[in-house]
């Protein structure tokens, strides 16, 4: 039961982390434009001719 008193609070913090790094990723816009690349990768535009 001893191990609980640090698994606890550890699952607990870094499901904290994980939030922080969500919201963060939210906010500075990871998830605007999930099909641009998979688009941009089929484009030849930048091949020479």
């Amino acid at each position: 039961m001893n191990v609980l008193v640090y698994l606890v609070p550890l699952a607990l913090a870094l499901g904290v982390v994980w939030l922080v790094c969500f919201l963060w990723s939210l906010r500075v816009g990871q998830y605007d434009d999930l099909e641009g690349p998979a688009w941009r990768i089929l484009s030849d535009e930048d091949i020479q001719k």
